[in-house]
């Protein structure tokens, strides 16, 4: 991770290495935490954080699944983010992590008598599966590892403790020699990936498994089935075998940290990558996050970012 200066902490700026919590933090032992992840791109406008109310919007709602009561308000978090990018000087675009915890006041599996802590920081983080995935693909496999059901833990909720599952997936197959794990939901079918939504084209239709398949409802997944719809291309959302993913034309992931990744392989099985319906959403999706596309102009929120300081000094 490459640091930055400043992580803004329960109001106020912090200096990176100061941004400590307590070691008996409830979030700490439970994984009573709900987070998110955004990206920031730089634009002809300056940085711009993409659909950042989105963003804000969901956190509140996992928030208030696992019953949180977030001490700030969507502004407020808006404006923090604004002020983080600003303070760590990110003009050239970054990764954002907000993050809302149970922290340190109470032990047991009772939460609600602890306080609620929050935390935003930013720094340069570069594509998730490297610069050479999003131009050739990744292979992936699919995890012995099952998701966790909608009726064991809520789906919609982007919660730390939830990541466990996923971790578990993403070391198997990593030991395996692939980039990435699919996992299959409790009833065989699949669901998504360890941090990503995913799609296949069949018959030049975009399939995706559906809510209810226990994929967290991403953002990009959002982004990437409207734009879909604006290139006339169909959009099924539906169960999706396991089998369907090897005689598919084309795979692909979406996520804000893997953006719009080709799959050029399944558990060995190749895949075109990128394929011509991938190539196309790629190329609306890249041009959204950067500014250059009008008609997604009102997924960015520009940062304003503090003059430079003058050079040298005064010769009076």
């Amino acid at each position: 991770m490459k640091e930055a200066d400043r992580i803004w902490m329960n109001g106020e700026l912090v200096d990176w290495a100061d941004a400590q919590v307590h070691v008996l933090s409830h979030g700490l032992h439970y994984g009573s935490s709900v987070f998110e992840g955004i990206r920031a791109y730089r634009t002809d406008e300056g940085p711009a954080v993409f659909r950042l109310e989105d963003h804000l919007a969901r956190l509140e709602r996992s928030a208030a699944i696992y019953q949180m009561p977030l001490p700030y308000g969507r502004a407020e978090l808006r404006d923090a983010v604004h002020e983080v990018i600003a303070a760590n000087g990110l003009s050239d675009g970054c990764y954002i992590r907000p993050i809302a915890w149970r922290g340190y006041g109470v032990m047991g599996l009772y939460p609600l008598d602890a306080p609620v802590d929050v935390a935003i920081a930013a720094w340069e983080w570069g594509a998730y599966l490297g610069e050479e995935s999003l131009r050739s693909g990744i292979r992936a496999k699919v995890s012995s590892w099952r998701r966790i059901g909608s009726s064991t833990i809520p789906a919609t909720a982007k919660a730390g403790g939830q990541y466990l599952n996923s971790i578990l997936a993403k070391i198997e197959v990593s030991k395996g020699g692939y980039e990435e794990a699919l996992l299959l939901n409790e009833a065989g079918y699949v669901s998504d990936g360890s941090g990503e939504n995913l799609f296949l084209v069949r018959a030049g239709a975009l399939v995706t498994p559906p809510p209810q398949a226990s994929i967290l409802e991403g953002i990009t997944r959002a982004t990437v089935i409207e734009l879909a719809h604006e290139e006339g291309i169909p959009v099924v959302e539906r169960e999706v075998a396991r089998a369907e993913l090897y005689a598919a034309d084309e795979v692909f992931i979406t996520g804000t940290a893997a953006e719009v990744c080709p799959v050029r392989e399944v558990d060995d099985h190749p895949i075109a990558a990128p394929g011509p319906i991938t190539r196309r959403l790629q190329e609306r999706f890249f041009a959204a996050i950067v500014g250059r596309d009008r008609r997604s102009a009102g997924w960015l929120d520009t940062v304003v970012m503090p003059a430079p300081a003058p050079a040298g000094g005064s010769t009076g």
